[in-house]
């Protein structure tokens, strides 16, 4: 009895094990070559037609600003997250992705190990 009880497959339930593992090799799998097809380029922050990085740095540099001057400063706390929020944000929003040209072969290959592997995943944390 204590043996079932240490022997627990994935999720804690019995059995599954190997079910778990042949998924995540093969949603790894999936996902590796389903990234491998994407492009991704970024355009320039505009904003009403003139470049908008550098405006977007105020906030992040008046906060470092503070934070030199006196590192207790909530003001200065405040103004360093929303601005790295802002750059993030704005770097985010400028991304454009592409997929890039494949057989259908290929792409049906990578959806079937992506989301085979993952409901295999899935199919293992049941208990059977």
């Amino acid at each position: 009895m204590e043996n079932d009880a240490r022997l627990k497959g994935a999720g804690g339930t019995p059995g599954g094990l190997g079910e778990f593992v042949i998924g995540l090799a093969m949603a790894a799998a999936g996902g590796y070559l389903l990234t491998q097809q994407v492009t991704v380029t970024s355009g320039y922050w505009n904003l009403w037609g003139h470049n908008a990085f550098g405006l977007s740095l105020v906030p992040l540099l008046f906060g470092v600003a503070l934070l030199f001057f006196n590192g207790r400063s909530v003001l200065g706390w405040i103004l360093l997250i929303a601005g790295s929020a802002i750059v993030l944000a704005g770097i985010l929003m400028n991304l454009q992705i592409y997929f890039q040209s494949t057989s259908l072969f290929n792409t049906l290959v990578m959806l079937v190990l992506l989301f085979g592997g993952l409901g295999l995943i899935a199919r293992s944390l049941r208990s059977h």
